[in-house]
């Protein structure tokens, strides 16, 4: 059965409490400076306030020192903060590798009290000089959805201001991200914040204990579903995600900037640290020696659904090249994708690749007037469209239009970068805000793929599956393999029973159940997990051989991703 909190125990070593008593309790008497960093999505004001409250009570001296009363001018950290080439532009922004430092005009100092706590806190904090450090967080979900929300003070630098996604996106996330890993080896406690009134505190050593263990063994990490304008509603009837919402549309399995793994040992005793401290804190054993040494600690496959089943078709779309990725918006590699259709019919479509005798001036000509005067256009006059076969894997290599259309499941399988979708069409629709949703087509016809045409995209990105080995009982497949492409995508085919042996070799593999009950994972190192339909699941390169074992009456199909 579908986890919706998948959880795993602390290290025995490690200390988690939850709530402000709990939590007050790990702090000393003094003399001392305690330094809190963390995300402008965390409530400081509240965190502040309930530890004074608990502190003072015991008889403990406090002084606060609210780190954001310390920022620079609004003008001043956006002409730091902002790159040049983004004047322009009103969809994008180039990444920001900005330090944190840059907030500041300059840097309060901290004189260590005489007695009692000084306590320093908020987004920048870690800079001030102190005897213990915290992070408190709360998964990215939140400051999306105080975005969403118009709630002033979400970006970074900017307490007060209305909240603007593309800072949120493209500099507040990479700066924040960058401090907190870099922070992550001598942290001493980390704060989850996204229940204020019950927060989990677990000790930075035995957070480190346990992250080191989950290097070494299969990890998935807590799933979720957001809504957009195209979304359908598999996901709510079968998984039980966000019924109260309009839909379910982008279904964020691990998606390695955003996604959490859940420590603890029930609902009510568990903390959600960041995945991406799994790949900083323990590389190797996570990405391996070539994985490492070619991505550094970012994770480079994203497994993600696409919800459309009684929504709508996505946009037309491309995403940049590497070059244009590169250069332009600053990530070191770029988005090539594939969809695996978990549901589909020979009724539903997937958009794919020009067709032979596609002319990109009229293509252009008639995305323009769709943008300018509304005027509805036909993307098949341009783009080819295939029958959405159920267990079809369809290639999207960077510069490729592509489109899931209504009525489909697709697992997305994909390199990690997400944050640039080039629109060409979006089919006259309005965002949630009323108003059209924005179409950065510029940018995708500067990425188009004009080379790859007609019979080329079904021969090339339309691959039949190939058996790459078998055994009693099952048989592993590659289904898209693309030399332009650094991963590929195999499938395992079991029968009901069947066993089915693998070794990681170095590799981080991810696997995903697209039919049947699912599948137990054995390690050789005695390590078990249950993965269910529609599960997906990590396999560290350090567990190096595993066992799928089928399980239920019927058989059993296990997608699998790995860099080549």
């Amino acid at each position: 059965m579908y986890r919706l909190d998948p959880r795993y125990a602390p290290a025995p070593q490690a200390v988690l409490h939850t709530g402000w008593q709990a939590v007050a309790s790990q702090l000393p008497d003094g003399p001392v400076v305690v330094a809190i960093d963390g995300p402008p999505s965390v409530d400081w004001s509240l965190l502040g306030d309930r530890l004074e409250n608990e502190l003072t009570g015991r008889g403990t001296p406090v002084t606060l020192l609210d780190i954001r009363s310390h920022y620079a001018r609004p003008a001043h950290v956006r002409s730091r903060t902002e790159h040049p080439a983004d004047a322009d532009d009103p969809y994008f922004r180039r990444l920001a590798d900005n330090p944190l430092d840059d907030l500041f005009e300059i840097l309060p100092v901290s004189a260590p009290p005489t007695e009692g706590l000084l306590l320093v806190y908020g987004p920048g904090a870690a800079l001030v000089e102190h005897d213990l450090l915290w992070y408190a967080d709360v998964p990215k979900r939140y400051a999306e959805a105080a975005v969403g929300a118009g709630e002033p003070g979400v970006n970074l630098g900017l307490p007060g201001e209305k909240p603007d996604f593309r800072r949120l996106f493209y500099i507040d996330w990479p700066m924040l991200d960058q401090h907190r890993d870099a922070l992550a080896h001598r942290l001493d406690a980390w704060l989850d914040m996204q229940s204020p009134d019950h927060p989990a505190w677990i000790d930075g050593a035995g957070l480190r204990a346990t992250y080191a263990a989950l290097a070494r063994k299969p990890v998935r990490t807590r799933p979720y579903f957001n809504s957009t304008p195209w979304g359908g509603h598999w996901a709510q009837r079968e998984l039980g995600f966000n019924p109260n919402c309009r839909n379910t549309a982008l279904g964020y399995e691990l998606i390695a900037p955003e996604a959490g793994i859940l420590i603890g040992t029930g609902p009510e005793d568990q903390a959600e640290v960041p995945f991406q401290l799994l790949c900083v804190l323990e590389p190797l054993s996570v990405l391996g020696a070539e994985g490492h040494a070619q991505f550094g600690t970012s994770f480079p496959i994203r497994f993600d659904y696409l919800d459309t089943v009684g929504g709508g078709s996505l946009s037309v779309h491309c995403h940049p090249k590497e070059s244009y990725m590169r250069e332009r918006f600053g990530w070191a590699y770029t988005q090539h994708e594939t969809y695996y259709l978990t549901l589909g019919s020979t009724d539903t479509k997937v958009f794919l690749g020009l067709r032979e005798d596609a002319d990109v001036d009229v293509f252009r000509k008639e995305v323009e007037r769709a943008v300018t005067d509304g005027v509805p256009m036909d993307p098949e006059d341009h783009v080819l469209a295939f029958p959405a076969e159920q267990g079809r894997l369809f290639m999207i290599p960077a510069g490729t239009p592509h489109a899931s259309g209504a009525g489909n499941l697709v697992l997305e399988i994909s390199a990690t970068p997400y944050l640039y979708s080039l629109r060409f069409y979006d089919w006259l629709r309005p965002g949630a805000d009323g108003n059209p949703r924005p179409l950065p087509y510029e940018h995708g016809f500067a990425n188009l793929e004009t080379g790859r045409r007609g019979t080329a995209v079904a021969r090339d990105l339309v691959q039949e599956p190939r058996t790459l080995r078998e055994g009693t009982g099952w048989r592993e497949e590659v289904i898209g393999a693309l030399a332009e492409m650094f991963y590929e995508v195999r499938r395992f085919v079991l029968d009901a029973g069947a066993e089915a042996t693998d070794d990681t070799q170095g590799r981080f593999h991810i696997l995903n159940v697209v039919e049947g009950e699912g599948v137990t994972v054995h390690t050789a190192a005695g390590d078990r997990h249950e993965l269910a339909y529609a599960e997906t699941l990590t396999v560290p390169a350090a567990v190096g051989r595993y066992t799928l074992r089928a399980t239920g009456v019927g058989p059993v199909r296990v997608v699998k991703a790995l860099v080549r």
